[in-house]
């Protein structure tokens, strides 16, 4: 279970156990002897192969294996079958002081008292060259000031909220305080190095023979061995319909694929595999690469414009009634245009509006929460597709109606954009038996499908520790 707490101003989530909850155990096969004249063979892992790619072509060929493959009948009982279990590194969720230490937190506090100004004007303190201090007047821009004017609102709502899952979270012993783990503070965490590049690699296959005109079926890992082009990997939404994870190597690189979840590697410009699924959505969870100043500066992550997110699709995957839900920055120009332009232009309505609250181990804001630039919180607006006169699926199951203004409060993983999992939350407001869609998604789950250019990113093996295997 995700949530630990669930309190009337919203939820307090472990992030970390959700992941390890997921059945993460790939079964692996020992074949002592397959064959009376063949050689003892090795480990055969769940594997989907793909050698390189330096030259797309229809000779190259990736296999895929399942993890319950048997040998032939007559050698099944001399095959030994063990299980390996993966657990997420739980060091990128230690989280145990705010990124922003007391210090500085104190210099914002006392910065915001002359910030906040009823005439739009701040007063900045700054060193001349021979050392003293002089005052200068800087005229808030826009869209500061509507950011000012949205924290103010909404300020009273996260403090008091987030206080009380906190409190609750102490007395639980989920959190903390900070003395009980001060020695992990200074250890440093080494992420793995991202040698698979899947971005890059699904702007490589845009140069493959077009496939637009023909519609495949979805690539299911089944029993048997499969040898499949390289470009079913960008052609084909990929299942896991087992109870068991499988791996798939891609580029020499390892990811794990979580039992009953399915995705599609590629970019925006060839989603056309997921529409010809024909399936339709009564969850859409959408996290935009939101254009902003640090990454216009930055190679390393892309963006989208705000009319290229409100090309995506979302009136051909979403059910009647779906529930959608996009995450958002700060930026006002941001939320207002997911409210007055994006979700009109789906046909839907807002129903809504909820915030993820980032902390830390001991309870902490991970910014404090009075920055003037970075804020502890992103906001999530959730609205559903207008009902149109086709007879909605299961219809006579009812569903709870959202509530606006809820607050999600969790420890944040360290990686840069690996939102809170939003199933267990929403289990009261979507249908039991709903479908799943997470787009722009960066890791998978059961019982949901996810798209994105990035979207095995934190399924790396490098994420994960090995327990000792069971046969």
């Amino acid at each position: 279970m995700s949530v630990v707490h669930q309190l009337s101003p919203g939820w307090l989530l472990d992030h970390l156990s959700f992941i390890n909850n997921i059945n993460y155990q790939l079964h692996q096969h020992h074949e002592p002897c397959c064959g009376k004249n063949e050689p003892t063979s090795s480990v055969h892992f769940d594997s989907l192969q793909m050698d390189s790619l330096t030259s797309f072509g229809t000779s190259a060929t990736f296999n895929a294996f399942d993890s319950a493959t048997q040998p032939d009948n007559d050698d099944r009982g001399k095959c030994e079958i063990s299980i390996q279990k993966y657990v997420f590194r739980s060091e990128l969720f230690n989280v145990t002081k705010p990124y922003i230490i007391s210090a500085v937190h104190n210099e914002c506090q006392q910065r915001n008292e002359k910030e906040y100004p009823v005439d739009g004007v701040k007063e900045e303190n700054c060193l001349s060259i021979i050392g003293k201090k002089r005052k200068r007047c800087v005229v808030f821009n826009q869209g500061e000031l509507d950011a000012m004017e949205y924290h103010t609102k909404i300020r009273g709502l996260i403090l008091d909220g987030s206080s009380e899952l906190i409190q609750e979270g102490f007395k639980s012993g989920f959190l903390h305080p900070l003395s009980e783990k001060w020695d992990k503070c200074s250890e440093p965490v080494t992420l793995p190095l991202d040698t698979c590049n899947l971005s890059e690699l699904c702007a490589m296959a845009k140069h493959l023979p077009s496939l637009n005109e023909t519609e495949l079926q979805a690539l299911q890992l089944m029993e048997e061995d499969i040898s499949v082009t390289e470009q079913d990997l960008f052609s084909r939404v990929v299942e896991n319909n087992s109870s068991f994870t499988k791996m798939i190597t891609l580029m020499g690189q390892k990811y794990l694929v979580p039992p009953k979840s399915s995705f599609l590697l590629s970019d925006i410009s060839c989603m056309h595999p997921l529409l010809n699924c024909r399936k339709t959505y009564d969850v859409i969870v959408i996290d935009p690469p939101w254009q902003n100043k640090s990454v216009k500066r930055s190679n390393r992550y892309s963006y989208l414009s705000p009319l290229q997110i409100k090309q995506i699709p979302i009136p051909k995957l979403a059910a009647p009634n779906c529930l959608v839900i996009t995450w958002v920055t700060n930026r006002q120009k941001h939320l207002r245009f997911v409210k007055e332009e994006l979700y009109p232009s789906w046909s839907v309505d807002i129903v809504a509006e909820w915030h993820w609250v980032k902390i830390t181990n001991s309870g902490e804001f991970v910014f404090p929460l009075d920055s003037p630039h970075k804020k502890p919180y992103e906001g999530l607006i959730l609205g559903r597709v207008r009902e149109k006169t086709i007879p909605l699926r299961n219809a006579g199951i009812k569903v709870l109606p959202i509530p606006d203004h809820k607050l999600i409060v969790s420890v944040p993983c360290t990686l840069h954009s690996h939102k809170p999992p939003l199933a267990e939350v929403l289990k009261d407001y979507v249908k039991p038996d709903g479908e799943c869609l997470e787009l722009f998604a960066r890791n998978l789950q059961p019982g949901w499908t996810s798209w994105g250019n990035e979207v095995l990113k934190f399924q790396h093996l490098d994420y994960f520790v090995a327990l000792e295997s069971k046969s």
